[in-house]
């Protein structure tokens, strides 16, 4: 039988100078780098799973963007399927990290064009694309109707 299990996270950013930066964590558990999520608890919806997760593991309150929601599934162990949805947000007033020490052990703002660089997985490579791909398109002027 099948395990389903559902988490919720996103990409943090932040723009300093002309750069965006997004927040990488690294976690106890595997040592891996990617970004803050966790499980959903009863009675939460997505986005309250998102915003509660990154709060703990990272002591920043974020504001989320509408239009970004990206889903990855995998299997972390057999009989096990994991959903992990992720959306994409900035802290508005403050930037400054408190990491979760239980479960992160080091954290690190890294330039947006060479965060795929540093996550572990091939899935959150994928991810950080996806968010360069949805700022770019935020960046550009809207055309006069």
């Amino acid at each position: 039988m099948m395990m389903r299990e559902k988490s919720c996270g996103a990409l943090v950013y932040r723009k300093k100078e002309d750069q965006y930066e997004l927040l990488l964590i690294k976690h106890r558990c595997g040592g891996h780098w990617s970004f803050p999520k966790g499980h959903v608890e009863a009675g939460e919806n997505e986005l309250q799973t998102a915003l509660r997760e990154i709060k703990e593991e990272t002591g920043l309150e974020v504001q989320l963007h509408d239009g970004f929601r990206q889903s990855v599934e995998y299997f972390p162990k057999p009989h096990v399927k994991k959903q992990v949805v992720y959306f994409l947000g900035f802290p508005p007033r403050d930037d400054t990290v408190v990491r979760q020490e239980e479960e992160i052990s080091e954290y690190r703002w890294c330039r947006l064009d060479i965060a795929d660089e540093l996550v572990t997985f091939k899935n959150d490579k994928n991810l950080i694309r996806a968010a360069q791909r949805f700022l770019a398109v935020r960046q550009k002027p809207q055309k006069p109707s």
